[in-house]
């Protein structure tokens, strides 16, 4: 008996884990309780959070570089 192709197997896995990942989405956003939910004016931005990560990516990237350097 031949083993299906990769593609055929492709064809159906990736709609079957889309579904599944779409439906876990939305039971992970259904069980939040809405009272726990931050208000905006206390949460930072989405800017100040992407500047932050770039800060620290940029402090490893640094230090690597040091390492790097006195080795």
């Amino acid at each position: 008996m031949a083993l299906p192709s990769v593609w055929s197997v492709m064809r159906v896995a990736i709609p079957f884990i889309s579904v599944v990942g779409l439906l876990s989405v939305r039971l992970v956003g259904a069980s939040q309780d809405s009272g726990s939910v931050i208000p905006a004016e206390s949460r930072p931005c989405v800017d100040c959070h992407a500047f932050e990560f770039m800060q620290r990516a940029l402090q490893d990237l640094k230090k690597t570089a040091y390492n790097l350097d006195t080795r």
